[in-house]
């Protein structure tokens, strides 16, 4: 276990899945060879402690545009890169917001970085035994979800925001080796940042298909994704001709492009591409790309400042939105609605933490939700949450 600002050198065994981001000719040769870990509480700023601790490491995170000149190292034992995970409430820390809840699974610190080199292709861990979950206990009621969406909707009215993403998240008990089903959720389909990332009793899958942040070939990019239907032709007709869910996703796309204007050494921001209907799993999701050039020094730091926690599961005004999650959220965001992917010699790639699952030494925990605008119907959003969690539940109990 990982205590403070520090480091360990032992892990556990490890995952079949490579961690979320790993550039695809890696996967299969990572050996980890240090991790990072810091709590809420530690004291210091965790954005640049994580960047620090990755100079360190021989990681270009001081000036991620020549970064992106790079090439990417193949020799055995030189560092490939490094997983980094950012829990919803360290976001909410850099940004200057409230942390919310506490997180449910408390022993996964909320900053994550391990530094990885290329070694000889691992064989994967053999099969424990069988996995099993147990009854679901929600961390609210739909009625309680409900109530939260009006509550929101009140505060639309009364001005104090435009619009707030509710998330809630529920757990179960388990047995035997979570290792198989954790592998079987990252490997649903349309996940980009597939992958496991595992710690000394804990464990996070992830099957999230949006971008928080991408820095390569000379680009700062993010894809926020908002609006969901069934993907069915109808749902998909449906997707593209809601105003409620193509005015929520306009109102994202201008606080994501204010988030990358704040940035130093980066270029005019444009948006390559608006409201584009794509699939994942069984859901239609409307997502967009935001971009500039990074033209000047840019640091992990300032980039991780900048963008965390994504605005498409915050809200806007972002300071706002966490205020009201704070208030209405009852069970702490814990590795979801963060960030989580890889830092690489010549990239950095980190998805939002949606569609992720954690399991510490007892429980497995999941998380969904969605965004709220003065428009919402309060029944629909909790069927919408729903059926986000759907896959992923499906995909643990498949075994």
């Amino acid at each position: 276990m990982v205590h403070g600002s520090g480091v360990v050198d032992h892990f556990p065994t490890p995952p079949a899945s490579s961690p979320p981001g790993t550039p695809a000719g890696c996967r299969g040769r990572h050996a980890p060879s240090q991790m990072f870990g810091w709590h809420l509480g530690d004291g210091g700023d965790p954005a640049e402690l994580v960047t620090a601790y990755l100079a360190a490491n021989g990681l270009p995170v001081r000036d991620l545009g020549r970064a992106a000149q790079g090439a990417h190292p193949d020799a055995t034992g030189t560092p490939c890169g490094a997983a980094l995970y950012v829990s919803a409430a360290a976001g909410a820390a850099m940004a200057g917001g409230p942390a919310g809840t506490p997180s449910p699974v408390p022993g996964i610190p909320d900053v994550v970085a391990v530094v990885y080199t290329h070694g000889p292709a691992a064989s994967p861990p053999p099969p424990g035994p069988g996995f099993a979950v147990g009854e679901w206990a929600p961390g609210w009621s739909r009625a309680q979800h409900a109530a939260a969406v009006s509550g929101v909707r009140e505060a639309i009215a009364c001005g104090d925001v435009y619009q707030v993403n509710l998330v809630g998240q529920a757990s179960a008990p388990y047995t035997g080796d979570p290792g198989p089903a954790l592998a079987r959720v990252a490997a649903l389909p349309g996940a980009r940042y597939g992958g496991v990332l595992a710690g000394d009793g804990w464990a996070i899958a992830c099957a999230s298909p949006e971008t928080l942040v991408e820095v390569r070939d000379g680009r700062v990019i993010t894809r926020p994704i908002k609006g969901t239907r069934p993907a069915t032709e109808a749902g998909r007709q449906e997707l593209r001709n809601s105003a409620k869910e193509r005015a929520e996703h306009v109102m994202i796309v201008d606080l994501e492009r204010n988030d990358l204007s704040r940035l130093p050494g980066v270029g005019p921001v444009r948006v390559d591409e608006l409201f584009a209907v794509r699939r994942w799993c069984g859901l239609w999701q409307a997502e967009s790309v935001i971009s500039a050039p990074v033209t000047g020094r840019l640091d992990l730091a300032q980039l991780l400042r900048a963008v965390c926690p994504g605005g498409s599961v915050t809200g806007a005004p972002k300071l706002a939105a966490l205020a009201q999650i704070a208030q209405w959220e009852p069970v702490g965001r814990g590795v979801s609605m963060g960030a989580l992917g890889w830092v690489g010699t010549d990239h950095v790639d980190l998805g939002l933490s949606i569609r992720t699952v954690a399991v510490d030494g007892a429980r497995v925990h999941v998380w969904a939700g969605g965004g709220i605008t003065w428009g919402s119907d309060p029944v629909a959003e909790v069927d919408e949450a729903a059926a986000k969690a759907a896959p992923i539940r499906a995909a643990l109990s498949a075994g």
